[in-house]
């Protein structure tokens, strides 16, 4: 998506960058770290210099956020096409990229409902883009937070497009690392899990510690000295997010192992783990 001055970041008319109400420019944000390792304009020179350092700890991480979006395709395609799953609920959406998640569940399912949640003021300036859906179904946004799941499970909109006596896809990519151990991201995901009824799909992404442990380690720090959170976890801590719950196969993965559209030389070239659960 192309930025302005009026809906998101990115340079104003005299060069300098502007960015929309709420957004704290020094400090970088991973949703407009990942939108720059994926060529968008919605990011500041904070965003790019974090983005930056990462690099340097894994040069080849824009690929792996190439490969992480990839996956967000196939397992929608999986959801609707094959589990017959026709709601989303979408928490850390992110910038919106094309194709966005209602865009590729819509192509196959006109009616497909979907909610997206994230808490950067950035994503609020981009929301309207997450709203064109098609007439059979609906799209909505929410700002609120994952660390208040009830706020977001109470909210409105997410009350008036989902009916949460019907499978809802719960999808958690490339968020729940930005949760320290200490603020329970197992608990605030178990109480989204709780609201939702048997038939309903749980889908994470989420960097793993085993890939690499000196590079992780690099980027876990540097996010800290930056003043972000990035939590690499290993595959035991991510499979603890689907407990109690049944794991499409192949289970927790490489994410590029995980359904690959065609055979693959290094299914571990990216650095995160996937899975996807169905609660019976």
């Amino acid at each position: 998506m192309e930025a302005s001055v009026s809906q998101g970041g990115g340079p104003g008319a005299g060069g300098e960058e502007v960015a929309p109400p709420g957004v704290d420019t020094s400090t970088p944000h991973s949703a407009r770290m990942y939108d720059w390792w994926l060529g968008g304009k919605d990011n500041f020179a904070a965003d790019r210099a974090m983005g930056d350092a990462f690099i340097q700890a894994i040069p080849t991480i824009k690929t792996m956020a190439k490969e992480n979006r990839k996956f967000l395709g196939r397992a929608v395609n999986y959801l609707v096409a094959d589990a017959g799953v026709r709601q989303f609920l979408d928490i850390g959406t992110g910038i919106p990229t094309r194709p966005n998640l209602h865009e590729d569940a819509q192509a196959v399912a006109p009616e497909t409902r979907v909610v997206y949640v994230d808490n950067d003021p950035i994503v609020l300036a981009h929301a309207r883009a997450l709203l064109v859906s098609s007439e059979q179904g609906r799209s909505e946004y929410i700002h609120a937070d994952l660390r208040k799941p009830q706020e977001i499970l109470s909210d409105p909109a997410l009350l008036q497009t989902l009916d949460l006596s019907k499978p809802v896809a719960l999808m958690m990519v490339a968020v729940l690392m930005l949760l320290k151990d200490a603020e329970d991201p197992w608990g605030h995901t178990r109480e989204l899990m709780d609201a939702l009824p048997s038939g309903s799909y749980l889908t994470i992404t989420h960097p793993g510690r085993e890939f690499d442990e000196e590079a992780m380690e690099v980027i876990r720090s540097s996010a800290e000295r930056g003043g972000m959170t990035v939590i690499p976890r290993t595959k035991a801590d991510v499979a603890r997010f689907f407990e109690g719950w049944d794991l499409v196969e192949p289970g927790v993965v490489p994410v590029m192992a995980w359904h690959p559209d065609g055979e693959l030389a290094d299914p571990n070239g990216a650095f995160y783990w996937a899975g996807m659960a169905r609660k019976r």
